[in-house]
């Protein structure tokens, strides 16, 4: 590809007033509207002053604006060019969003959480987020919810909150739950802005209790939840958070002595080979030969603890070779672990239903949310904008809400972006360059010829326009 003129032959101006460089977003605002985004902040803030007067047209700009790519307050002035205010009304200006975010406190937050659990129970209705219902009633899977947290770099004195946390990264914590189907990618379900300094299972109780109770209200009635954590959150606060919900637990534990005691129980006839890296699978014994190797035993979480505490499980091991054994046995360290790596996890689910292999591999994929983690980092979470912390707070909420709305766009496209990242949805429905026209007082948008995904885009406005279903008896 090269340029078809020399430099002398092209000039610019920027003097189109009807051109827009984010046509997606008439589409993806329409369904955002049909969820009830704006009525819901206006139902549920009470920010107070002048500031926080049109809240909900005030969130709707800005989760509009995360959905074309604005990552920092003054990036919502993407919402303010060309013939945008022919297609929309109430865009407010980068100042006034970031007063209005600035007036926030903790307790507006979670208001402002109450509209995200509600705008997202709204989109699952509308599309097909948790799958298509008809189907998920009559084959109810296991749907699984993982938690975790992640730290959001921040630079400058003046952020509320900032601290150096087990990263070492100067950054803000933010704890995160998201919701997944067998064939649906996860969308989040639960969210909670902390301290750097935080330790990870602080406060997680609260949010796992929170995160079972959404997925609860969201997935059909009887579907069973499996709650996946790391080891960082390995207590008896975080697990009987999803327990007490009525959901099933699979987190990795702490290599105590007592975990340590339990592993050493296990016979040696009881270890399976699994699929794992390099693994191969020999045809004729119809297995495979790999050096991982699973096993379990009978474990009581919580032991010492009194009866209504314990929680009985499985600990399920998965081991591979030391490769640092024979270092190890030459400074003295021989002993049971020089041989082997452990990974161990408890989990409380039906030994019927998950076999020792296949819970092991629904466990490991528990590394999914590092997937979401990166999707919002490279989306409106590069930056927290403001230093005032409860601002920040929000702006993670609203970063969120616009994750599960461009998600929730892209399921009505069809398969081929249902699953894609938040990045790959911008670039093929979001960012569309369109010039408006206008007859018979109809605005007509004029798209790019030969769009690669024009069908797509097409589905998604078709679908957002469609009228309502009629009522049945």
């Amino acid at each position: 590809m090269q340029l078809s003129h020399t430099p002398h032959a092209v000039s610019v101006s920027f003097d189109d007033p009807n051109l827009v460089s984010a046509a997606g977003l008439v589409p993806t605002m329409r369904l955002a509207q049909a969820a009830g985004l704006q009525d819901l902040g206006d139902a549920h803030l009470s920010v107070p002053t002048d500031k926080g007067a049109n809240a909900g047209a005030k969130v709707t700009s800005l989760v509009a604006g995360m959905v074309a790519g604005a990552d920092s307050i003054d990036d919502m002035a993407l919402l303010r060019h060309g013939g945008m205010k022919k297609l929309f009304s109430s865009i407010y200006a980068p100042s006034t969003l970031g007063s209005f975010l600035r007036k926030f406190t903790f307790g507006h937050v979670r208001q402002l959480d109450a509209v995200a659990s509600r705008f997202l129970a709204a989109l699952t209705g509308l599309t097909w987020l948790l799958g298509n219902p008809q189907q998920a009633s009559r084959t109810p899977g296991v749907a699984l919810l993982d938690v975790d947290d992640t730290i959001i770099e921040v630079h400058g004195h003046q952020k509320q909150g900032a601290g150096f946390g087990y990263s070492r990264v100067r950054g803000l914590n933010a704890l995160i739950a998201t919701l997944a189907t067998a064939t649906t990618a996860p969308i989040i379900v639960a969210q909670r802005l902390r301290k750097g300094a935080c330790g990870s299972p602080r406060g997680a109780n609260r949010l796992i209790a929170d995160a079972v109770k959404q997925a609860r209200r969201l997935l059909p009635a009887g579907t069973p939840v499996l709650v996946r954590m790391d080891s960082a959150y390995w207590g008896r606060p975080s697990l009987w958070a999803a327990i007490r919900g009525g959901a099933k637990v699979s987190v990795t534990v702490k290599m105590s002595p007592t975990i340590k005691t339990a592993i050493a129980t296990i016979d040696e006839q009881a270890w399976t080979t699994i699929k794992y890296t390099d693994a191969i699978f020999n045809p004729d014994t119809q297995q495979w030969i790999s050096t991982a190797e699973v096993a379990e035993v009978a474990f009581t979480a919580f032991s010492s603890q009194k009866k209504a505490e314990q929680i009985p499980g499985r600990l399920v091991v998965r081991r591979i070779p030391d490769f640092n054994a024979a270092t190890k046995a030459a400074a003295g360290q021989d002993g049971l672990f020089d041989t082997w790596r452990f990974h161990a996890f408890f989990t409380t689910t039906d030994p019927t239903v998950f076999n020792t292999i296949t819970a092991d591999t629904t466990h490991r994929g528990h590394a999914v949310i590092e997937q979401v983690n990166a999707d919002l980092k490279a989306s409106a979470l590069a930056h927290l904008p403001s230093g005032v912390f409860t601002a920040n707070a929000a702006w993670l909420v609203l970063a969120v809400m616009a994750f599960n709305l461009t998600r929730a766009a892209a399921t009505l496209t069809g398969t081929g972006l249902a699953k894609a990242t938040t990045a790959t949805i911008r670039r093929t429905l979001i960012t569309v360059p369109a010039r408006i026209a206008s007859s018979a007082r109809r605005l007509v948008l004029h798209l790019p010829t030969a769009w690669p995904w024009e069908a797509a885009w097409t589905d998604l406005f078709n679908r957002v326009n469609d009228p309502p279903a009629p009522a049945t008896a």
